[in-house]
């Protein structure tokens, strides 16, 4: 059954049962930090799954890469062509089918979704030698090889149900975590994607080839054994999920049969009417499209900088990483007591502080380092409390569409930057552009002021 707007908007003494769960009090007991939360064994076995998914999501781009060159790319040939098209069939799910899989993720039990979406990724990646034996030297349009069509499209379809795992998982986090613990299950989380990021780009390259060497003692087929590790993670971490209980009942779901856009229309309207969820929706987007430029400007960063090459810039990257990982440690263990509000207002205007030092920081790698290093630093205030807002606010039997469109317009923010970051660049120079981000964080900093004024003014009026 869809919520009315009556519903939207009903106080916490108007909330259905299954609601009261997430209406837990603000404040966290005294033990605090992540204790509770790594004595939860239902989140530690959400976080392992989410280890392994992430892992896999990060082995995949390495994966594509080495069949590419093992299959396809000459020696006289740059692979840029290649990768820019894997890359292209990995964004357009994104675009289309965030809002779309968030209507379901509402509908079909969330644990079911995380289970099959990581299954089907592990079966479309080992499925690849076969694929890959069946259509060798066999061309097709544009006289490309058939087999990069294939993985074009199990590139697509991994994506695809990628945009189903992302809600469903951040809609569970609530169902398996207390709310005055939600911080923290956040900060983990966040934690867990950065070193994902810093780890699976780091050790991906050596890790695949390592295995691959390994099996190639028993099979002679290409690429095998980096198959294996990318699919087989996908399936450790559906094999995991199995185990995971999160006393979903049917109930809980939504049982609206009607047409997939009538929902994300009725999402959409849900946002409209609350405030609180759509700036911390906005912010976000504020945050995603800043790291999304940052990635691409920092090629033109490092090449400028003494002491290092143009293509050791993830050294630039790692160093955001490691600052957003300390942040979200710091806010997992003494955040709690500290309002989201005034959190993510010194995160934005921190960001924004940064990104001016960052600016004029282009003649030092010491200064460029730790500038980045803050801006990570600073991110996380602003991601990890605006991330745990929503959650908070949010419906369970809301929560898949809202986080499906959160998901959405998270991956236009980070889509766009990429295409506009080096064009901007090379018209008005490294140092404008930067500086224009920092309006933007600080854009983010005024939002927030704004929304807390109205918070306060809110909770001000008589009942």
């Amino acid at each position: 059954m869809s919520l009315t707007q009556s519903e939207f908007t009903q106080t916490p003494s108007q909330t259905p049962a299954t609601e009261q769960y997430d209406l837990l009090p603000e404040n966290p007991p005294p033990s605090g930090g992540f204790g509770p939360v790594l004595k939860n064994p239902r989140f530690l076995i959400l976080w392992g799954g989410q280890i392994f998914s992430q892992l896999a999501d990060k082995f995949y781009l390495i994966l594509m890469i080495a069949l590419i060159v093992g299959y396809y790319q000459q020696p006289d040939q740059s692979i840029s062509r290649w990768v820019s098209a894997i890359m292209i069939a990995n964004t357009i799910p994104a675009v289309l089918f965030g809002s779309l899989a968030g209507v379901y993720v509402d509908r079909w039990s969330k644990k079911a979704v995380l289970i099959i979406s990581n299954f089907l990724r592990g079966l479309l990646v080992l499925s690849l030698p076969f694929g890959l034996w069946l259509l060798e030297g066999k061309a097709g349009w544009f006289n490309l090889p058939l087999g990069f069509y294939l993985l074009l499209i199990v590139t697509f379809l991994v994506s695809a149900l990628t945009q189903f795992f992302a809600p469903a998982e951040q809609a569970v986090i609530p169902l398996v975590v207390k709310r005055s613990y939600l911080l923290s299950a956040n900060s983990l989380c966040t934690t867990t994607v950065m070193a994902a990021l810093i780890i699976g780009f780091a050790i991906g390259e050596p890790l695949l080839n390592w295995v691959n060497q390994l099996v190639s003692h028993w099979t002679s087929s290409r690429e095998i054994g980096k198959v294996l590790v990318v699919g087989g993670a996908y399936l450790i971490s559906a094999l995991i999920l199995l185990f995971l209980r999160m006393g979903e009942k049917q109930k809980q779901l939504s049982s609206n049969t009607s047409h997939v856009l009538a929902d994300i229309g009725e999402g959409l309207r849900y946002l409209n009417g609350k405030e609180k969820i759509r700036n911390a929706m906005i912010q976000q987007v504020i945050l995603f499209s800043i790291m999304a430029a940052l990635s691409v400007l920092a090629v033109s960063i490092a090449e400028g900088l003494p002491g290092i090459r143009a293509e050791q810039f993830g050294f630039l990257l790692a160093s955001g990483g490691v600052g957003l990982a300390l942040g979200a440690v710091i806010l997992g263990t003494w955040g709690h007591g500290a309002s989201h509000t005034k959190l993510s207002l010194w995160g934005a205007l921190g960001m924004g502080l940064s990104l001016v030092g960052l600016a004029f920081s282009l003649h030092s790698l010491f200064l460029a380092l730790l500038m980045t290093g803050f801006l990570g630093l600073f991110a996380s205030g602003v991601g990890i409390p605006m991330q745990t807002t929503i959650q908070q606010d949010t419906p369970s039997a809301m929560r898949g569409k809202v986080f499906g469109l959160q998901n959405n317009v998270n991956n236009i923010a980070l889509s766009l930057p990429l295409a506009l970051a080096g064009i901007l660049e090379s018209h008005f120079g490294l140092v404008p552009v930067l500086l224009g981000l920092a309006a933007l964080a600080i854009l983010g900093c005024l939002l927030t002021s704004s929304l807390g004024l109205t918070a306060k003014a809110e909770t001000s009026l008589p009942s």
